[in-house]
């Protein structure tokens, strides 16, 4: 091949300026560098490297160095000043020339990559088995008091036990722990535990109570015809899992009853039904094959002349929610009065607007006129138009166009707001000290800027447990993303740290078409500073939750080698998950190469 030298001589000069680039953005970052844990201090220098490399349109340059049949820097991220260097050194031996005292490489390619894996090892513990990629589950409150199940999925493949804050309590959180611990000890595996702080998450608030009324319906074939009754089981107490088959009545009726009895009542449509007994005990089992509406209070006449009648006793107030069109308004109020769907006249006009309260009323007096706010996952799109002291106003933008349900607890998400609100909440505060005592790790949701990281470290020091608990920083807000080469900066003065991608979260912040884009950035970030990564949201979901995966939830799975850690969430069918991961990891392993793409930094979003 015929070089050409002039081109080549330029080449060398680019690559040149561009280590300038990187050592002048050392220098400026130096303090920060070195007020990381010595533990970090190289891979720090590596990351202030990478992201100033990043500024620079690299597209030519790789054009050169592919037509030389040089490598492209594609998998540099890991390890770029050595990357950098040997570069240059080829390129002048192309010349001819004999490359003098070249720079001291301070992080040679092979330790580059070791260190990413013995990182890991110090977060997610050493691997069980033989692949590198670990896999994290969601655990069910099921798994206080099934030690079998949790012994099965440690036996399948789960390498980190996840339980989330928001949900039970510290008695069950801690009878998750000791199961975890139970089964790996008699497996021989070791399994951390990673907690995941709930976060100040802006959620809608509770709506006005709907009427306290259950439906029971037969199922029909697609004629109409009734194939099997709906099913009731009479009680004289609801369980505590609210079986919306159940009514409550009185105890001593209930006994009465025998197999066989005929009942009968009035429905909330006053239309007569019947009902037969079929099964006797605590839970009497009836059927009816018509549709039936019953509430609270309705009347059950046995047909038995020595069987007094009874009445349906307190039922739960059914679930209410917020039907919005696009182009209707929607009040979001800082005081905590229900929820209520529009008011509309005889003719379906809107004399007053839907309103629903937030669970972060602080937020009320931040957001601005034109801003965008997004509802349960981006499912109901809107912008500001109005802002008060306790409300602000939506004009809905994006919704089915029959119209969307909002319910209470649904996330709002405000993508250009720029709110003051921090990364822990008082819930928080008080559930890190459970977190600090038990777990090997905190998942530290909502984390947005170098403050709040902060603000972790310093109740962590309070708790004596800065030294002692590791951090996994969940990257799901836009401003998570926008400061993230700074946030991990801040977050390597302790050890041991990861970041999860909470892919959800953020692609209703970013938009869905540019998650992709996003999640490839964050990943080739993380790697620059060897920080471990864990792919999270709807990894194999319709499998854990339906037992048959999409074809693209396999493809997600196989892209996921990218990363440190799979997360999955809990499901009916989380263990076939488990399994099926397990089996896409350990195959695909052999033929996949973590690889980082060299491409320009994304603009603003």
């Amino acid at each position: 091949m015929k070089i050409d030298h002039s081109q080549v001589a330029d080449l060398i000069e680019r690559i040149e300026a561009i280590i300038n680039h990187i050592h002048l953005r050392e220098d400026s970052e130096k303090p920060r560098i070195e007020s990381v844990d010595p533990y970090y201090r190289e891979s720090a220098i590596n990351l202030v490297h990478y992201d100033a490399f990043r500024e620079k349109d690299l597209r030519e340059i790789q054009k050169s160095l592919r037509n030389l049949a040089l490598s492209r820097l594609a998998n540099a991220g890991s390890h770029l000043e050595s990357s950098l260097l040997n570069t240059i050194y080829i390129l002048k031996r192309l010349l001819g020339e004999l490359p003098g005292p070249e720079e001291v490489n301070r992080l040679p390619i092979e330790k580059g990559k070791l260190m990413l894996r013995s990182r890991t090892d110090d977060l997610l513990g050493v691997n069980n088995g033989s692949r590198r990629v670990r896999i994290m589950v969601t655990l069910p409150s099921e798994a206080a008091t099934n030690y079998e199940m949790v012994h099965n999925m440690v036996a399948s493949g789960m390498d980190c036990a996840r339980i989330n804050c928001a949900h039970d309590n510290e008695e069950v959180w801690l009878e998750i722990i000791n199961n975890v611990k139970a089964a790996a000890s008699v497996l021989g595996k070791e399994v951390r535990i990673a907690m995941d702080l709930a976060g100040p998450k802006i959620r809608t608030g509770a709506m006005e109570p709907g009427p306290r009324i259950r439906k029971f319906t037969p199922k029909r074939d697609e004629a109409g015809r009734i194939q099997k009754p709906a099913v009731i089981y009479l009680v004289s107490e609801l369980s505590e899992s609210i079986d919306k088959k159940e009514l409550v009545v009185d105890e001593n009726w209930l006994r009465q009853l025998q197999k066989g009895d005929k009942l009968e009542l009035i429905d909330t449509r006053d239309k007569k039904r019947r009902l037969m007994v079929m099964e006797t005990g605590e839970r009497v089992q009836v059927h009816t094959y018509e549709t039936s509406y019953i509430g609270t209070g309705t009347e059950i006449v046995p047909k038995k002349t020595h069987l007094s009648s009874t009445r349906v006793g307190l039922l739960p107030a059914l679930e209410q929610s917020i039907l919005i069109h696009p182009g209707e308004f929607i009040r979001i109020t800082s005081t905590q009065l229900p929820g209520v769907p529009a008011k509309v006249d005889n003719d379906g006009n809107v004399i007053e607007s839907a309103r629903i309260p937030c669970l972060t009323p602080e937020l009320i007096e931040q957001v601005k006129e034109g801003e965008r706010v997004l509802f349960d996952d981006g499912k109901i799109e809107g912008v500001i138009e109005e802002c008060s002291r306790d409300h602000f106003k939506v004009r809905v933008t994006r919704a089915n166009v029959n119209g969307s349900r909002l319910k209470a607890e649904k996330g709002m998400n405000f993508p250009r707001s720029d709110l003051n609100i921090k990364g822990l909440s008082k819930k928080d505060r008080e559930d890190l000290k459970f977190v600090a005592k038990y777990a090997d790790i905190v998942n530290f949701s909502f984390v947005n800027t170098v403050e709040d990281v902060r603000e972790l470290f310093s109740e962590l020091n309070l708790l004596n447990a800065f030294d002692r608990l590791s951090v996994i920083l969940k990257i799901e807000t836009q401003s998570a993303y926008l400061n993230l080469k700074d946030i991990l900066l801040e977050a390597m003065r302790s050890r041991y740290i990861g970041v999860m991608i909470a892919r959800g979260d953020l692609a209703v912040e970013i938009g869905w078409d540019r998650i992709g884009q996003v999640q490839n950035e964050i990943l080739s970030l993380c790697e620059s500073a060897h920080i471990p990564v864990v792919w999270a949201t709807q990894v194999l979901e319709n499998m854990a939750k339906k037992g048959l995966p999409s074809r693209s939830e396999i493809t997600d799975a196989t892209t996921s080698l990218r990363a440190e850690c799979v997360m999955l969430n809990k499901g009916t069918y989380i263990m076939d998950a488990i399994r099926l991961l397990n089996t896409i990891l350990v195959d695909m392993e052999q033929f996949h190469e973590k690889n980082e793409h060299m491409l320009p930094k994304l603009a603003k979003l």
